[in-house]
């Protein structure tokens, strides 16, 4: 129940920076909370109106249905890993190292501000219509291929193969923060996951 409380505690009309969110974005995090913690089918309309506090009519006003909310909460974070990737990418221009530091360092952070958005992602993609699903595995393709470049530059020799299986397993390894209690806290949780995944790809790839 934690990613739904997160959500439904996180619905007081602010982000983390005091800016006030419109009713939309207040909506879709419920939403999305409850969509991680029960399952798409688990949830209705009616269950996310009552969460918001708004009626049917204002919910569908915001929002067509449960997938538009889907495609909606999925999609522009797909857009922004694929942009922030290649953000810190262009920052450490010949600095492969650095490039992947600063790589794992922008995903983790993602990872741990959003756990109830990869909950979403890894059990509900499937749910979309198949155009908004192909768009987002479009953005994660091409996000993967900036960890490609960047593993195939600090491994010379690495097939781009077996550089994606490495991305991949990192992502794993990331995108664990749905599964994470609460009892290491926030800070030391990002320090294990950072230094994890860096060892992880940093570890040598050549055959036994």
């Amino acid at each position: 129940m934690a990613v739904e409380q997160q959500a439904r505690g996180a619905a007081n009309g602010t982000n983390g920076a005091g800016r006030r969110r419109s009713r939309r974005d207040e909506i879709l995090e419920i939403a999305v909370g409850l969509f991680a913690a029960r399952g798409y089918h688990g949830v209705s309309m009616d269950d996310i109106g009552a969460a918001a506090g708004v009626t049917g009519p204002a919910l569908y006003h915001h929002f067509a249905g449960k997938e538009a909310m889907l495609a909606a909460a999925l999609i522009p974070v797909s857009e922004g890993l694929l942009a922030g990737g290649r953000e810190r990418a262009a920052n450490h221009p010949n600095d492969p190292r650095g490039t992947l530091e600063s790589l794992i360092d922008f995903h983790v952070d993602f990872a741990l501000a959003n756990p109830a958005v990869i909950a979403l992602h890894l059990h509900e993609l499937d749910r979309l219509p198949d155009e908004p699903r192909r768009r987002i595995r479009r953005l994660q393709r091409l996000y993967v291929e900036e960890w490609v470049t960047v593993l195939t530059a600090l491994h010379p020799g690495l097939p781009d193969g077996e550089a994606r299986v490495l991305a991949h397993a990192a992502f794993g390894l990331m995108n664990s923060t749905p599964f994470l209690g609460g009892e290491v806290d926030r800070r030391r949780r990002a320090e294990l996951l950072r230094g994890a995944t860096l060892a992880a790809l940093l570890a040598p790839t050549d055959p036994a």
